[in-house]
């Protein structure tokens, strides 16, 4: 009888920026998003950067002006079975304010831009407009928010 190993490697780091959030349960939220979508091996890293490190990153790879939230990277498996690979970054300051303006906590908020990120990762991809949150992928990212803050 054959098994399959799954593996999931996360890394997650900080640039000059602190975070109300444990680096360990950042690697759980991203390794159980992955879980719940059937994902078998990946890399995943995840760092919060300044808001002057996302504005050059939202610049250089979307051609937009100034600081956002998130931005994700998925990199296609170089072969079948070849792990999913994926970087992750986010704007804690961005965030704070996000979740001042919507009456979320900057620790759910920062969670929920993990979530994000590891489904964009994945391939996952909403409108830009107002329709974003009522998207599938919208709905999908509350879900399983809700699921981790529920196993916090």
């Amino acid at each position: 009888m054959a098994t399959s190993t799954v593996t999931h490697v996360v890394q997650v780091a900080t640039e000059q920026v602190r975070i109300p959030v444990a680096r360990g349960r950042v690697g759980r939220v991203v390794v159980s998003v992955l879980r719940a979508e059937g994902v078998g091996e990946a890399e995943v890293s995840v760092t919060f950067v300044t808001n002057r490190r996302m504005a050059a990153l939202n610049r250089r790879h979307l051609g937009h002006a100034g600081a956002t939230d998130v931005i994700s990277f998925g990199f296609a498996p170089v072969a079948e079975g070849a792990p999913v690979t994926g970087d992750i970054y986010i704007a804690p300051a961005v965030a704070r304010r996000n979740a001042l303006a919507h009456g979320a906590g900057i620790r759910e908020e920062l969670l929920r831009l993990v979530v994000h990120g590891t489904l964009h990762v994945l391939g996952h991809d909403h409108p830009t407009d107002d329709a974003r949150t009522t998207s599938p992928m919208w709905r999908r990212q509350e879900r399983l928010l809700l699921r981790t803050l529920r196993f916090a």
